[in-house]
């Protein structure tokens, strides 16, 4: 299984000499270049660029230097230039700030929002939509566990003779449901003195410590549900130990890639989810918020950029964004997208769980 670098503290390039503006102004002028056409590219494309007004000469010049420095390089002897790893860490370190959305992306983001109704869940699956369809990246939406969440409401309906379905909605805005086996005679009249008694037991508690209540009631038919009820409740908290992952746009990604290969290798770590959800948390405990190559420490992801941003309600953090791509992505539009969305995402869950 890949493992996660565990690398603390330094940003990688600290303590690198600075580049003079000139330089700098090349550099940046050919990562906007290729992260556009996907093309080596050369000096005719960089000499208006904003801070250059040099020859072209010059700039041939200094695209060499940078490309000795290990900022850049030359697939082909004829070809341009191409960023390195080295080169878009240099570039994104040095982003004036993320720009705002355009106006298509910022008015598909406040629909999406206005629209956003419904379990949790479904709404956080959506929403790894959205981001793909935003930056045509790979989007991971990492969920809070619900876990520790309260209990708001519970209920008990049936659904037919011998069964029934346990529903039970959280403080954070989830929705669980799980069905039941109900004792012969379980009638209408069971199920709400049974739902009553449950309720006065579970609301308020977290889901892991929700239980039915003990003892006898007087009705074997009611001890028998609440017995069930029970047993579903340590189901539902058995199975929210964990973060849940949602992934969106992994076929738009694979797109953005030349080789077969590498495809391969980033489907497959998207669909392991305890890989996925630890590499996000890694890469947020290094300080970074973009993993650029072989900064996260996953060999198969070597060709990749990883963007990540918590999301947070009331201050805390309550899940992760993250956006993969090829070390070309576009990175102020994969930054600006995941603010955007994580910070209205983390309203939503806010509102959610009030």
């Amino acid at each position: 299984m890949p493992t996660v670098d565990d690398r603390r503290g330094e940003k990688p390039g600290d303590g690198e000499g600075p580049l003079d503006q000139r330089k700098a102004a090349i550099l940046n002028a050919v990562v906007t270049e290729y992260i556009g056409s996907a093309q080596p590219v050369g000096s005719q494309h960089v000499v208006d660029a904003p801070g250059v007004n040099v020859s072209s000469a010059t700039v041939r010049s200094d695209m060499a230097a940078l490309e000795r420095e290990g900022y850049l390089a030359q697939p082909h002897t004829s070809a341009g230039r191409i960023p390195t790893d080295k080169g878009y860490r240099f570039f994104v370190d040095h982003l004036a700030g993320t720009p705002a959305l355009d106006r298509g992306g910022r008015q598909q983001v406040r629909q999406f929002f206005d629209a956003a109704h419904g379990e949790i869940e479904s709404m956080l699956e959506r929403t790894s939509g959205l981001l793909a369809d935003l930056t045509d990246c790979a989007a991971m939406v990492v969920g809070p566990s619900h876990e520790s969440a309260v209990v708001r409401s519970v209920q008990l309906v049936g659904l037919g003779p011998r069964l029934g379905l346990l529903v039970v909605v959280l403080a954070d805005g989830a929705v669980q449901k799980h069905s039941i086996d109900l004792p012969e005679g379980a009638d209408d009249t069971v199920l709400a003195d049974a739902s009553a008694r449950l309720a006065a037991q579970v609301l308020g508690s977290p889901l892991a410590r929700a239980a039915a209540p003990a003892g006898p009631t007087g009705d074997p038919r009611t001890d028998a549900v609440l017995v069930a009820a029970g047993a579903a409740l340590a189901d539902m908290a058995a199975g929210e130990g964990g973060e849940q992952l949602f992934v969106g746009g992994s076929s738009r990604m694979a797109a953005s890639f030349d080789a077969v290969e590498t495809v391969r290798s980033v489907l497959s770590i998207l669909e392991q989810q305890l890989v996925v959800v630890s590499l996000l948390r890694d890469i947020l405990d290094t300080g970074l918020t973009v993993a650029i190559g072989t900064e996260h420490g996953v060999e198969p992801l070597a060709s990749c950029a990883i963007v990540v941003m918590p999301i947070t309600v009331g201050g805390a953090e309550a899940g992760t964004i993250g956006l993969i791509g090829p070390t070309r992505m576009n990175y102020p539009l994969a930054l600006t997208a995941a603010r955007v969305v994580g910070d209205q995402l983390g309203e939503r869950l806010g509102d959610a769980a009030r």
